[in-house]
């Protein structure tokens, strides 16, 4: 089989790179929305071809910035968004109709969606015809990262709910990126990013298909997100054995007949968990490499980590050291040559159809369960990643495994890197513009666009709709998640 054919373990276009590089990426938000508009700018002037952006935990967790929860959080890990009149700044002088947006945003993917939109529709920008990405996979929240709100089942209704709105308004719009990077940056194996992440997937495609839509109307908008991490080939046979088995679980378990719905399109983040404060230079040979790995593998888009996040957000140089990796592998490599340099090496080939029959066993175990939102209510999926992440730490500790310059090759002292900080005055701010909106907006026009969207999540109807209404009236983010809370209740984990 060649690139561009079934089961796309070579790829899933005939040219590969020898056509169109890869996105290039760099995820960035911090502080205000001015400050992230700022990096995004520079980013795109240094030659990023797409925006990635990143939220504070509150925007995540669907609580504005005077939530008593927020208090010290506010653009910390993220750009702090609360209402339509924050994300206009955080796009202000971005042509939308020219540019590919990924945003990593779960619990409230609906409204930051739906703010997105509304900004394009301010600048004249037909919404058909906007590109990019929500993250918008939530059962890796329950699964490995915890920023959720809902219950599973109410969760996955949102979901459902953006797949069916945005086939209509956003055909171009991927509708979510199935997530394996923080299953793996949670402690999981290769095998096992590649069977959860799948598994998140059926579950997606089954709750799409029992809310009334045919496979092949969304499918060719999902879109996946793995972790680079740092064996170097078996990540390389991890891309190519996720390709094939999901084009297999398309075509054959779900009836898809568009060859589009079994092309596996996925973006790479080079792995965090692998980064280390101690002499952190050494991080620029790991992001290169992993990067390698991912171009390799056939990624369609890829983030680069910056050297210094063992210590804090990435500073401007580190975020262009970074971009220049990216650049030199697509630019003077020689790697893009070929669709996939490596595909024939008995290695690669024998440890692709390893990871995939792990992969398989795997799936068929939580099918066994009553498929993936069983197996998170059991805590299975949770408790095989916990095991994977114990026994490799042990392996650190015992010095198995050698992590450069953490327990072999240690230099004295921490190297002298520069940290980036976050201004204090920035919570301030955003608390004054929060209160600004809310005195100037049209208090009549919310509080009735608040009442459709409760209305709505009572009687079953598509949400996406209302939530727009809500986004328009400057709704804030922490208000319509409120609206959905009392309705939907939220999600508390089980202490067993």
């Amino acid at each position: 089989m060649q690139a561009g054919e079934y089961p796309f373990t070579r790829g899933i276009y005939p040219e590969m790179y020898r056509k169109r590089l890869w996105t290039m990426r760099q995820y960035a938000g911090f502080g205000s929305a001015e400050e992230s508009n700022e990096r995004y700018r520079y980013l795109l002037s240094q030659g990023t071809t797409g925006l990635s952006v990143a939220f504070d935990l509150p925007t995540q967790m669907g609580m504005d910035a005077d939530h008593a929860l927020a208090m010290g959080e506010v653009g910390r890990v993220g750009v702090s968004i609360c209402s339509l009149a924050d994300m206009r700044v955080l796009l202000q002088g971005i042509e939308l109709d020219k540019v590919s947006t990924s945003m990593t945003i779960n619990s409230t993917a609906a409204t930051l969606l739906a703010y997105y939109v509304l900004v394009a529709e301010k600048q004249g920008t037909d919404r058909r015809k906007l590109s990019g990405t929500i993250q918008n996979d939530i059962l890796k929240e329950y699964i490995a990262r915890g920023t959720y709100i809902y219950p599973v089942r109410p969760a996955m209704r949102l979901i459902t709910d953006i797949f069916a709105w945005a086939s209509e308004e956003l055909p171009e719009w991927n509708t979510i990126s199935i997530s394996g990077y923080h299953i793996r940056e949670a402690g999981s194996t290769a095998a096992q990013e590649i069977a959860f992440t799948l598994a998140d997937a059926i579950a997606y495609i089954e709750a799409a298909v029992k809310a009334g839509l045919a496979v092949d109307s969304f499918a060719p908008r999902l879109s996946f997100f793995f972790n680079a991490h740092n064996d170097f080939f078996e990540e390389i046979a991890k891309f190519r054995a996720a390709r094939r088995l999901y084009a297999r679980l398309m075509r054959d378990r779900f009836g898809a007949k568009d060859p589009k719905s079994w092309m596996l399109r996925f973006h790479t983040q080079t792995a965090g968990s692998t980064l280390t404060a101690q002499q952190p230079d050494v991080n620029v040979v790991r992001v290169a490499l992993q990067a390698m790995a991912a171009v390799l593998g056939g990624t369609q888009s890829l983030h680069t980590n910056g050297m210094d996040e063992a210590l804090g957000l990435p500073t401007a140089d580190a975020a262009r050291i970074a971009l220049r990796t990216q650049q030199v592998i697509g630019y003077e490599t020689g790697v893009t040559a070929q669709p996939d340099p490596l595909g024939g090496s008995e290695y690669v080939e024998a440890m692709t159809n390893r990871l995939e029959a792990e992969a398989v066993t795997y799936i068929e175990r939580i099918d066994a369960m009553g498929g993936t939102i069983a197996a998170i209510e059991a805590g299975y999926i949770q408790g095989e990643i916990q095991n994977a992440a114990y026994e490799y730490q042990k392996a650190v500790e015992s010095g198995k495994a050698i992590v450069v310059g953490v327990n072999r090759f240690q230099a004295e002292g921490l190297d002298a890197t520069p940290v980036f900080q976050i201004r204090p005055e920035v919570e301030a701010a955003q608390l004054e513009r929060l209160r600004a909106v809310r005195a100037q907006r049209d208090a009549t026009a919310w509080k009735e666009s608040i009442e459709r969207l409760k209305q709505a999540a009572i009687d079953g109807g598509n949400l996406m709709p209302r939530i727009v209404d809500a986004a328009r009236a400057l709704a804030t983010v922490g208000e319509i998640s409120d609206t959905l809370r009392s309705v939907f209740g939220e999600y508390r984990e089980s202490a067993s």
